[in-house]
């Protein structure tokens, strides 16, 4: 089985054009007929049928089901390259989110001065869901990612580092401030400040909304979580936060959520189970991982 058949199929199976996979790879149209042929009889199926009614070409439940093991087996070669050539470099692809980046991360960077870590960091910044994909694809070497449920990514190798409540903050003015702890189901009539859709606490604050039976009133959405405490702060509106987001000198008081769940920001240390790391990037990775508390 040739590579370049592999990679003729997968771009047949999206274009469903044998002419225009032919232009794609700049060769005839007999080569990308006859890497099928080769590849249909290695298998001893069918993978496309022609539709000469309509002229179309259509997949068949046996192509369907090779398309989807094409494409894990040219992604991960794809990831085999990077990783092989990011290995000649001492730089360090690191995926870090910006709650994390803010709050969590801070404290460590004494400790990669002093073991000459900061220089090799070449830090990406965006929000959880996309620096896991980023790390999936291979385009990270290692990152710090929050969850609300224990990552179980068959591709990664994760350590769970700690976990902090989810919390409701409103302004030291706002009635409710004089409370340690509420229902969640009582803030249906509150106003909300919330994360855009690319932080896990969009996940969460759905879910909680779910639990306690209302629709919320969204005033306002950002990225930027100290507008969102600055608007809290200003009695502007109320926010579902992580307790790792929140300082004593945000001017704004915490409660807990007595009901209806009891949701937790994870934050864990992640890398690609495939990856044989640099002694740079052991070093990285036992610094973040000496407090683990759990391995998945």
């Amino acid at each position: 089985m040739k590579l370049k058949d592999l990679q003729y199929y997968q771009s047949l199976v999206k274009t469903r054009n044998f002419s225009r996979v032919a232009s794609a790879f700049n060769v005839s149209q007999p080569t990308i007929t006859m890497a099928i042929q080769r590849l249909e009889k290695d298998f001893g199926t069918t993978f496309f049928v022609r539709d000469h009614v309509h002229k179309e070409l259509h997949l068949t439940p046996a192509g369907k089901q090779f398309a989807m093991h094409v494409n894990v087996i040219l992604s991960e070669l794809e990831i085999a390259h990077q990783e092989i050539e990011q290995s000649k470099s001492t730089k360090i692809s690191f995926g870090l989110p910006p709650i994390i980046g803010n709050y969590y991360f801070p404290p460590l960077t004494p400790a990669l001065m002093r073991q000459g870590l900061l220089s090799h960091l070449e830090t990406y910044e965006h929000g959880s869901k996309e620096i896991l994909k980023m790390l999936e694809h291979g385009d990270l070497d290692i990152a710090l990612l929050g969850s609300l449920t224990p990552l179980k990514e068959s591709r990664l190798k994760t350590i769970e580092l700690t976990k902090y409540p989810f919390k409701v903050i409103v302004s030291t003015q706002h009635p409710l401030a004089k409370k340690n702890k509420i229902d969640f189901a009582t803030l249906k009539n509150e106003k909300f400040i919330v994360p855009d859709s690319e932080f896990f606490h969009d996940q969460a604050f759905k879910q909680i909304c779910r639990q306690a039976h209302f629709r919320p009133q969204v005033i306002y959405r950002t990225a930027d979580i100290h507008v969102i405490k600055a608007m809290v702060a200003e009695n502007l509106g109320i926010a579902y936060l992580t307790s790792l987001a929140i300082t004593p000198e945000d001017n704004i008081t915490a409660l807990d959520i007595s009901a209806p769940l009891n949701q937790s920001f994870r934050l864990a240390a992640a890398i690609r189970s495939t990856e044989v790391l640099t002694p740079y990037k052991q070093q990285l990775w036992d610094l973040l991982t000496k407090k683990e508390s759990k391995q998945n």
